[in-house]
């Protein structure tokens, strides 16, 4: 039986992506427009449609796209692709976002990335923006076979399952390791707690179990450290100061240099490496590098 998505059919996405130009290296919908979460009531069923274009070239994509597009942007457009390319290059998260849009009868909302950019947020979590979006279930509507960006969105999805790992304790439930994924993912920063969040997290992972475990059901499988009793819906996962170090050394870069800036007295001036192995062997390392 095909997974349960709120009705905005493939053949809504397919005509809303016409209105675009075609130059995507991947294409997805995301949010409660696209997956059902627990607490909203039919309305969600007309709400907002979420879009992640990524792009090779921004400064080409947006020329075309203001010749297809130009109420779409603010007033930004009088500018030029070129200025526009450059404010999502090299401000906040390296997306550019095109809010409130009416586009074949839905209200959309779409932000623009450069490939270059999202493989490296896939990679080393410089923001976590657009990775931690792609932690959690997407709709995805188009991607080429650009091979280093298919192996980064792998990457970004096995990491967010180490992270976890490491915040739980030696056994554990699908539905907590979900939590803690999607709070990464919710969060969009390095907060390893869900907070304040919690409410809002539990509402997207409860209705959202099995695309969960479609996501993320081969990694566990296949990982080597854990024993993934799919039929019961739990795992066990080594909490060795061995395994918590390999799990340590697979982070991505970003957060193995935010955990030694957390962990590193002042005047030690330890590498990450000597700072990370200190911390496998304590029983609760997860705790011990959480922001506060």
């Amino acid at each position: 039986m095909a997974l349960q998505e709120l009705r905005s059919s493939a053949v809504t996405f397919r005509r809303i992506l016409a209105h675009f130009p075609e130059e995507l290296s991947l294409a997805f919908a995301y949010g409660s427009g696209v997956f059902r979460q627990a607490g909203r009531g039919a309305d969600a069923q007309d709400a907002m449609l979420d879009f992640v274009f990524t792009v090779d070239d921004p400064v080409d994509w947006h020329s075309r796209n203001l010749k297809k597009n130009w109420n779409h942007y603010s007033f930004l457009k009088v500018l030029g692709p070129k200025l526009i390319s450059t404010i999502q290059n090299d401000y906040g998260a390296g997306v550019y976002y095109n809010t409130l849009i009416m586009c074949d009868g839905r209200l959309i909302k779409y932000g623009v990335i450069s490939t270059r950019l999202l493989v490296k947020d896939l990679l080393n979590w410089n923001s976590l923006y657009i990775a931690g979006r792609l932690q959690k279930p997407v709709k995805i509507l188009a991607m080429n076979e650009n091979v280093i960006l298919r192996s980064a969105l792998d990457r970004n999805l096995t990491s967010a399952v180490t992270a976890a790992f490491l915040m739980l304790p030696e056994s554990f439930s699908e539905e907590e390791l979900f939590l803690e994924i999607a709070g990464l993912s919710y969060a969009g920063d390095f907060r390893m707690v869900i907070g304040e969040d919690k409410t809002k997290v539990l509402n997207i992972v409860k209705p959202n179990v099995a695309h969960f475990r479609e996501l993320y059901g081969s990694i566990l499988q296949e990982n080597p450290q854990v024993v993934y009793k799919a039929q019961q819906g739990r795992l066990e996962i080594d909490k060795s100061p061995e395994g918590q170090f390999t799990q340590l050394m697979t982070l991505p870069k970003t957060l193995q240099q935010r955990i030694n800036k957390i962990m590193d007295p002042p005047g030690k001036n330890r590498d990450v490496e000597e700072t990370l192995f200190q911390l496998a062997h304590d029983p609760d390392c997860g705790e011990d590098w959480q922001p506060s």
